[in-house]
């Protein structure tokens, strides 16, 4: 990542209070959503829900796609889809669109199960906002967008988003 790094001292003029509060947030954010998944009832391991998670948002992808939208070596996700189609979670399928390389698309059985776990994740996260006024929800979902989608331009490996058209932006 350091090729697309943003240089040194970028952030030097935000307030490092505000910026350690939100780093803090971030670690325990990344600390609670593992945790959650060992005491619920999940499916997948993390690596298969977050391929599928990708694959479900577009056209099947070859295993170099899939390297590139997660900034990994494709040896690594080699593995990782190798485990997937070992357990029934994804299949190759030739290129829609007559390219040589196989493409990799979601199997019923993936498909079954990440739609389990997201319902999962769904349910969980209503519990966690169940007291939150409506607007605060809107509002968290607007600023993790922008955040997500600032990332991502940094690493220039943007994510399509379900509820919009690829290429525009949130804002």
């Amino acid at each position: 990542m350091s090729d697309s790094a943003l240089p040194a001292g970028a952030a030097d003029h935000r307030d490092p209070t505000v910026l350690a509060r939100l780093v803090l947030e971030l670690t325990l954010l990344s600390r609670h959503h593992p945790a959650a998944r060992r005491r619920t009832p999940f499916q997948l391991d993390r690596s298969a829900y977050l391929i599928l998670t990708r694959l479900q948002l577009g056209a099947p992808l070859s295993l170099r796609e899939l390297a590139e939208a997660f900034g990994l070596d494709v040896s690594t996700i080699n593995r990782q889809v190798a485990a997937m189609i070992e357990q029934d979670l994804v299949e190759r399928v030739p290129d829609p669109d007559g390219g040589v390389a196989r493409k990799i698309q979601p199997s019923e059985k993936g498909i079954r199960l990440i739609e389990a776990d997201l319902e999962l994740q769904r349910s969980g996260v209503a519990n966690m906002l169940a007291d939150w006024p409506d607007d605060e929800i809107d509002q968290l979902v607007r600023l993790m967008e922008r955040f997500n989608e600032s990332v991502e331009g940094v690493v220039r490996h943007p994510w399509p988003r379900p509820h919009r058209p690829a290429g525009s932006s949130g804002r």
